[in-house]
């Protein structure tokens, strides 16, 4: 078994259950200190097969398995690092000043001065609009994260480590 957050190896029982910035994982002992431990759960009690089957009015229905609430196999679009001067380079180039930009986009100026700023992250609607009028590519798709990397492991499953992009200022 792995620490699901730095993804060291632990053996066999002494893996820590952790409840972490309100999500419970199995971490060693180390990454255990970042939360709160958990007891065992205790085995749930279960009802005789006649009642879990049937519903109020008697009818057998199927048990619905819960969906996940996003596929991993969809892209999602994220903004690139350095949108702010990728935006100011490509509109200095076509030769406009951040009025006319604003006008072309029809967005107020303080938007376009906050965002060549720094101060402000456009959203992708707004992206995409700049994207379109200044001929740049600012957000960028991403996918299965390389899940070749992953299933090459023991765990069978990325770790916290493993995923998150730490951006460097």
């Amino acid at each position: 078994m792995r620490c699901e957050i730095c993804g060291q190896s632990i053996e066999e029982g002494k893996s820590k259950r952790t409840k972490i910035d309100g999500s419970i994982m199995e971490v060693c002992p180390d990454c255990s200190k970042f939360g709160v431990i958990q007891k065992t759960p205790k085995p749930k009690f279960t009802q005789s097969k006649s009642k879990e089957k049937s519903g109020s009015n008697g009818i057998n229905r199927p048990k619905r398995t819960p969906r996940p609430m996003y596929s991993l196999d969809e892209p999602t679009e994220e903004l690139v690092e350095d949108f702010e001067t990728i935006v100011r380079k490509s509109r200095e180039v076509k030769g406009l000043s951040r009025e006319e930009l604003g006008e072309k986009i029809y967005e107020k100026v303080s938007v376009i001065n906050r965002i060549e700023s720094g101060k402000m992250v456009p959203d992708i609607k707004l992206a995409k609009k700049l994207e379109k009028t200044l001929n740049i590519t600012l957000i960028e798709k991403i996918s299965d994260m390389d899940l070749e990397d992953f299933k090459n492991r023991t765990s069978g499953g990325p770790t916290l480590g493993d995923i998150v992009k730490i951006k460097k200022k």
